[in-house]
C-alpha cells in the first residue's frame, strides 16, 4: 500500500512559487519555554530544506501538547519556531494563529524560500474533530500539502487528513516516507529470518501487535511486565509481579497459535526480582519458574540476555517494540540495554533493525546506541498501528504515484 504514495521528490518540478502547507510534528518536550529534546524539529528539516531549494513558500503547521480550552501560552509554538530558525539559518516567523486574515496576509506576502510557522492547530477543538469549516479555513491560503508528521498519521485530524480534500497534490515528506519504507516495508517484505521483540508492561495494549507480528515473524521475544501474564498462563508462580488476570487466557491463545504456526516464542529464563517497586529496592536474580512469594519481577536476568543473543544471531530483520524491564531504574535496565547491545551488534553484521517507537526509542537513546540501529521510529501510537497492519488515515489520504 505504502510505497505507492507520492513524495515531495515526485513533485519537485511543481514547487516553484507555490504556497505549501507542511504538517510537521514539532510536538517536543518543553521545560517552561525551553526545549529539552529537539529531535522532532531536527527530523523535519530535510523536507523543509528541499521545499525551500525548489523555490516553494513554506508554511509549517503542528500541534504541541494537549491544550484544553483554546490558546494557552505554555503550548505556543514560539520556542519551536525559534529553534527551527536556528537549524535553518533563517528567521521562521510565528503566525499569531493558524487560520484567519492575518495568517492569509503573512502567507500572501511571503517570498520564495521563506518559512512561516502557524500557531498550535490544537488551539481549536475543530482540529481533532476534523470539522469541515475549520479545515477549509486552514487550507485556504495554500496551493498544496505535504504531510511529514508520522507521529500523528494515525489520526484523522484537520491538519493531517482534512486538508487533503482541499489541497492537491497532497504528498508525503521525507520523514514520513522513510517511516513507511522501514516499518511497513519490514513487516510486508522484510528479509527472513525475521524476529520481533515485544515488551512493555501490558499484554492488553500489545496483544494486537503481538498477533500481527506472530503472523509475519519467525521468532518472537517477549519481555517487560507482560512476561508475567505469560508465565502465569504456563501455570507458574509470579509472586507480586504485574499480572493482567483477564488476559491469562489470551496469553495461552498466543502460545497455542505460535505452536500451531511453528513459530518460536522466547520468554525470559531468569528474572531480576525486587521486594518493592522502587529504584532502591532489594534485588536478586531467580529462575523464571522460581519467583518467590512477595517478590516482583522488574527485569530479565543475564541468562535471558545470553539466550536472546543466540536466538537473534541468524536474524536478518528485527523489529523492537517495548522494553524488557523497568529501565528507568538503574537496577532494572540491564535486560533492556542488553537487547539494545545485541541489536547494535547484528546491525553491524548486516541485519535491518527497526526500533518501533515509544519507550524503545528512549531506551536506545539512554544506552547511547540509537545511532547504531537501521531505523528509529518517531511515532508512538502510529508505529504500533502500522505494525498492527492498520491503514493510517494521514497516509491513506495522500496522492498515489
Amino acid at each position: 500500500m505504502v510505497s505507492k504514495k507520492k513524495t515531495v521528490q515526485d513533485i519537485a518540478d511543481e514547487l516553484k512559487g507555490k504556497r505549501v502547507l507542511v504538517r510537521c510534528d514539532v510536538n517536543v518536550p518543553l521545560d517552561g519555554k525551553t526545549i529539552t529534546d529537539d529531535t522532532r524539529i531536527r527530523s523535519s528539516i530535510p523536507t523543509i530544506e528541499f521545499l525551500k531549494e525548489k523555490g516553494a513558500i513554506v508554511t509549517v503547521c503542528s500541534h504541541l501538547g494537549r491544550p484544553k480550552n483554546g490558546p494557552e501560552d505554555k503550548f505556543s509554538l514560539g520556542p519551536c519556531a525559534t529553534r527551527m530558525g536556528e537549524l535553518l539559518g533563517q528567521e521562521v516567523k510565528l503566525a499569531p494563529d493558524c487560520i484567519g486574515d492575518e495568517v492569509a496576509k503573512m502567507v500572501a506576502e511571503a517570498k520564495e524560500g521563506d518559512v512561516i510557522m502557524l500557531e498550535n492547530t490544537r488551539f481549536y477543538k475543530e482540529e481533532e474533530k476534523n470539522e469541515p469549516g475549520f479545515v477549509e479555513k486552514l487550507a485556504a491560503p495554500f496551493d498544496l500539502f505535504v504531510n511529514d508528521a508520522f507521529g500523528t498519521a494515525h489520526r484523522a485530524h484537520a491538519s493531517t487528513e482534512g486538508v487533503t480534500k482541499f489541497l492537491s497534490p497532497a504528498v508525503s515528506g521525507f520523514l514520513l516516507a522513510k517511516e513507511l519504507e522501514y516499518l511497513d516495508g519490514a513487516v510486508s517484505n522484510g528479509e527472513k529470518p525475521m524476529a520481533a521483540i515485544v515488551g512493555g508492561s501490558k499484554v492488553s495494549s500489545k496483544i494486537t501487535v503481538l498477533n500481527a507480528l506472530l503472523d509475519k515473524c519467525d521468532k518472537i521475544i517477549i519481555g517487560g511486565g507482560m512476561v508475567f501474564t505469560f508465565l502465569k498462563a504456563k501455570g507458574l508462580n509470579v509472586g507480586t509481579s504485574l499480572v493482567e488476570d483477564d488476559f491469562v487466557d489470551t496469553a495461552k491463545e498466543v502460545l497455542a497459535k505460535a505452536e500451531k504456526l511453528g513459530k518460536t516464542i522466547l520468554l525470559p529464563s531468569d528474572i531480576v526480582v525486587a521486594n518493592e517497586f522502587s529504584p532502591d529496592a532489594e534485588t536478586k536474580t531467580v529462575p523464571a519458574d522460581a519467583i518467590p512469594d512477595g517478590w516482583m519481577g522488574l527485569d530479565n536476568g543475564p541468562e535471558s540476555t545470553k539466550e536472546q543473543k543466540e536466538f537473534l544471531a541468524d536474524c536478518k530483520t528485527v523489529i523492537m517494540n517495548g522494553p524488557m524491564g523497568v529501565f528507568e531504574f538503574e537496577k532494572f535496565n540491564k535486560g533492556t540495554f542488553g537487547i539494545v547491545d545485541i541489536l547494535a551488534d547484528i546491525t553491524k553484521k548486516g541485519a535491518v533493525t527497526i526500533i518501533g517507537g515509544g519507550d524503545s526509542v528512549a531506551a536506545c537513546e539512554q544506552s547511547g546506541k540509537a545511532g547504531e540501529m537501521s531505523h528509529i521510529s518517531t511515532g508512538g501510537g502510529a508505529s504500533l498501528e502500522l505494525l498492527e497492519g492498520k491503514v493510517l488515515p494521514g497516509v491513506a489520504a495522500l496522492a498515489e504515484k
